[in-house]
């Protein structure tokens, strides 16, 4: 009734099959096969070997590099500029790492005197802190005897 309701049993469903068609190979001719002569036949080479033996061969020219084409003269005048700026670039360079250098060395030895506050300011702070625990004076020993506040105790 539908014929194309998904939800149709199976066996209802008409099945068409596909047959692929068969491509016709390409027919490959090869290429006649020529020989090919060289223009010339290099010449036999022998060589003697120092315990007698003969050996015999062609001579074969070993592949020589094209000719590097010649450069164009660089004017001295061009060399001294192009060194001179590189010279200046490397003195500005260190000069920017020197006083990089001494900016953060300044800042160490200012972090060191602080640290150096710190610590001399807290030993005072404790000396002054625990000398008010103690009421009585200073304490003097003196031939056995103790002396306290101008008191002479036997």
């Amino acid at each position: 009734m539908y014929p194309d309701n998904p939800h149709r049993a199976p066996a209802e469903r008409a099945v068409e099959v596909h047959q692929p068609t068969p491509l016709t190979p390409a027919v490959l001719h090869p290429a006649p096969v020529v020989p090919v002569q060289p223009g010339h036949v290099p010449a036999v080479a022998s060589v003697v070997l120092p315990d007698g033996r003969l050996v015999t061969g062609y001579a074969i020219d070993h592949a020589r590099p094209e000719p590097v084409a010649a450069k164009p003269a660089v004017s001295r005048a061009a060399v001294n500029v192009a060194l001179g700026g590189v010279g200046f670039l490397a003195v500005c360079g260190g000069l920017l790492l020197l006083t990089s250098f001494i900016a953060a060395l300044t800042a160490l030895i200012t972090q060191l005197i602080t640290l150096a506050a710190v610590i001399f300011g807290g030993w005072i702070a404790v000396q002054v802190f625990s000398a008010r625990r103690h009421q009585g004076g200073n304490t003097f020993n003196i031939r056995k005897a103790v002396i306290k506040r101008n008191h002479f105790h036997g």
